[in-house]
């Protein structure tokens, strides 16, 4: 990780040779073929079903060995042949080194670092995260056979960005439901792999079950926070994403969070994890906790009066494995005082077990089976990078191009000025919950490949207190033909355990930004990293400011995909995965206070684009183009829409926000219920360009249903002149419905409009009822 700026983006395919040998295999693994004292054992044999393999194993195990496998650094059991197994590995946007399962050196000195997650959401590219799956889950296993990594990791992180100081928005897919939804259900199929079968890949686990979004914000940290939540928005918001990791990504884990639900740790609580994950989901898979939270809950929010009620409560509530040592050191405890039953143990081990079997951990050698054949070859190659580049390049928006003043001209603009602490940078391009990456190329790097430079960072880092270096930064912008300006936070303004205090630049680099675009003789650019929103009203209204650039964390290859879009090789189509407010929005807003709805009774305004109306630097969904796109929906497209309702629940709920009475969701009959609708995507201009078409829903009336809510997205490349059809299908209870003030999802009938970039189609939803048959 402390590699410098002047080592470049480079394939350490070529590089491997240098570094001392590792393990070239996996030295130890369970049901070995050569101990004669196992390999007969039922446990160990591949030709049995998988429940009856762990049933056995469990069978056999006393209660003391069971105990140890309740926790992430699971014991030996040698005299069964079963080794240790270190459950904690991150994978969050490429193999990581945050857990203690994985470690880098050896024949694997680094893995492909892809950009953040919010970089990644902001292409809206649902084949690509799935692909980025793929390729981590590809060098995952290749160190798994290595003996560096384990098969087990805790991600994606898919909460909902509610909040835009939270330290932690830049790990998410952003604010919307839906789009972190498909993230994670796309992501979690790359990572565990798609082959058919119960088989996994790897094992992915969707984080942090649930209402999870404060870190640590005015006095008050995520280890005493209590998340006052409604059943309206536990339901329209904050499950949906855990809910599509489940039900449509199949993952094979659920983290449960540290803070408080209405009173009662998540970890602790039976109707999230038996009642919600396990049971009306139906996970298929482990329920594992934020790392310490049993005994944070225990020890900090002081809920049980004994560490070992706290390990009871937890096991009965469906926790299956403790990130930290509490469940191994309190269990055996609380069996003998009777507050738990072994049985209730076989449970959750059950669960791991089953988890383990799914990976083949207990197939014996793993070069033998599938994946056996990756390797250190497998990792850090050539497309893996070329693919980090490629989704840099995707995620990158262009929030402002006036003149226009992108792209420039490598000709013309000769030399450019480079300015800003985040101008050559490397480890800030790859955020939080990295590893080390192959190499890295800075934005300076990469716009020196096109152009030649003059490099002064204005400010030692973005923490800019000082003026010190603004002297040459502006002298720098006078000689230049151009200036481009990188600038925004980086993990020592925002991370985790490090929520924001507000939404302006650090220090005083709002003050170097506008005294360098005073001097600058040619066009300026403000680049901006950064995991959440800033407020740059200052940069969207200045006019000697021509064009801004939000690049999130892009990855080890952010300073070539930067390069390729300010110079025009790419054509930019990210559009934001989350709103920008101007600091104002703060003023009546606590990050304790969870509503998602506005409420002008007490001044709040509400969160995110679905509830908030007032004014916003940029809006969800906004990202320009070096061309134009036009929308047209086909002349086929339905305007009204039957929905079946069973016979028996033929009474409409009657609300003042619905003139036409809702359906309940389970009520009517909806498998198959969609709604399609063809739209032309024309491009207008003369480049040929990718776009993002965003389609939202607004439902009839009003009241306390969203303003209007994603309901479909697609990525389409258009040529220059040319016309794409895009096929868009709307899954009628899922998308066009809404949530009550009890918690109920009710499909409101009426008129729906559907809003297509400037376009609008209205659709009538029309209950029909069903007749009752008697016998």
């Amino acid at each position: 990780m402390g590699r410098t700026a002047n080592f470049s983006f480079t394939f350490l395919l070529f590089l491997l040779p240098i570094f001392a040998t590792s393990a070239e295999a996996r030295k130890s693994f369970s049901c070995d073929p050569n101990n004669p004292a196992t390999k007969t054992l039922p446990f160990c044999r591949t030709n049995l079903r998988t429940q009856d393999r762990v049933r056995d194993l469990i069978g056999r195990l006393t209660l003391q060995e069971k105990v140890k496998l309740l926790v992430n650094n699971a014991a030996a059991v040698p005299r069964l042949g079963i080794v240790e197994y270190e459950w904690w590995s991150e994978a969050l946007h490429g193999v990581s080194n945050v857990g203690p399962g994985t470690k880098f050196g050896g024949d694997f000195p680094g893995a492909t670092s892809f950009p953040q997650v919010i970089t990644t959401a902001a292409s809206f590219n649902a084949s690509l995260w799935e692909e980025i799956g793929k390729v981590v889950s590809d060098e995952a296993r290749a160190m798994y056979n290595g003996g560096m990594g384990g098969l087990t990791y805790w991600s994606p992180n898919v909460n909902i960005f509610r909040d835009p100081r939270w330290g932690r928005g830049q790990e998410t897919p952003g604010e919307d439901p839906m789009v972190a939804g498909e993230y994670a259900a796309r992501y979690v199929r790359g990572l565990q792999g798609t082959d058919g079968g119960d088989r996994l890949k790897v094992a992915a686990c969707c984080k942090h079950y649930t209402a999870y979004d404060l870190d640590n914000w005015s006095g008050v940290d995520r280890f005493h926070f209590n998340a006052k939540v409604s059943k309206q928005d536990i339901e329209d918001t904050f499950d949906i994403p855990f809910r599509s990791c489940v039900m449509e990504g199949k993952v094979a884990s659920v983290m449960c969070s540290y803070n408080q639900v209405n009173g009662i740790p998540t970890c602790a609580d039976p109707k999230l994890l038996r009642g919600t994950v396990r049971g009306a989901w139906r996970l298929n898979g482990y329920i594992v906790s934020d790392c310490d939270s049993v005994g944070v809950f225990y020890d900090n929010q002081h809920y049980t009066s004994t560490p070992e009620a706290a390990a009871a409560d937890a096991i009965k509530a469906g926790l299956d494995l403790d990130c930290g040592p509490f469940l191994g050191v309190h269990t055996e405890k609380a069996i003998q005082g009777g507050l738990l039953k072994e049985a209730q143990i076989d449970n959750a081990l059950f669960n791991t077990i089953t988890v383990q079997m799914r990976l083949g951990m207990f197939d014996g050698q793993p070069s033998d089976h599938p994946y056996g054949n990756l390797g250190p070859k497998d990792v850090c190659t050539g497309p893996h990078q070329e693919l980090a580049l490629e989704a840099a390049r995707q995620g990158i928006v262009l929030l402002k191009n006036h003149g226009p003043a992108l792209p420039l001209s490598s000709r013309r603009h000769r030399p450019i000025a480079v300015i800003g602490p985040n101008s050559d940078v490397t480890l800030t391009m790859i955020g939080n919950y990295a590893g080390v990456a192959c190499g890295y190329t800075t934005p300076l790097q990469g716009i020196r490949k096109y152009t030649r430079a003059i490099h002064q960072p204005g400010c030692a880092d973005v923490a800019c207190n000082d003026e010190a270096m603004f002297g040459g930064a502006v002298e720098a912008a006078r000689q230049a033909e151009a200036t481009i300006m990188v600038m925004g936070l980086d993990q020592s303004i925002e991370a985790e355990f490090r929520d924001r205090a507000g939404l302006l630049l650090p220090g005083r680099q709002q003050e170097l930004i506008s005294k360098v675009a005073a001097a600058s003789k040619g066009p300026v650019v403000l680049v901006l990293m950064s995991g959440g929103p800033i407020d740059v009203s200052f940069a969207e209204n200045d006019p000697k400011i021509g064009a801004i650039l939000w690049a999130g964390y892009p990855g080890q290859a952010g300073g070539a995909a930067i390069a390729d879009v300010l110079f025009g090789s790419h054509n930019p189509g990210g559009k934001l995965p989350m709103t920008w407010y101007p600091q104002e929005y703060l003023n009546n807003l606590p990050m304790t206070t969870m509503d998602m709805r506005s409420n002008p009774s007490r001044n709040y305004p509400g969160r995110t684009y679905r509830f908030y109306k007032g004014p916003v630097v940029y809006p969800f969904g906004h990202g320009m183009s070096y061309t134009s796109f036009a929308h047209a929906v086909a002349g086929d497209a339905p305007t009204v829409v039957s929905v079946p309702v069973d016979g028996r629940h033929h009474h409409l709920y009657n609300d003042t926000a619905f003139s036409g009475g809702a359906v309940r969701v389970t009520h009517a009959r909806c498998k198959g219920l969609s709604l399609s609708v063809g739209v032309d995507v024309k491009n207008t201009g003369s480049r040929d360009g990718s776009h993002t078409l965003l389609v939202f829903a607004s439902p009839p009336g009003g009241g306390w249903a969203p303003h209007k809510q994603l309901v479909a997205f697609e990525k389409v490349r258009v040529a220059a002149g040319g016309r794409e059809r895009v096929a868009v299908r709307i899954h009628v209870c899922k998308f066009l419905s809404v949530v009550d003030g009890a918690g109920i999802r009710r499909i409101p009938m009426g008129v729906h409009a559907l809003h297509i970039g400037g376009v609008k189609h209205s659709v009538s939803l029309q209950a029909h009822i069903l007749g009752v048959i008697k016998s």
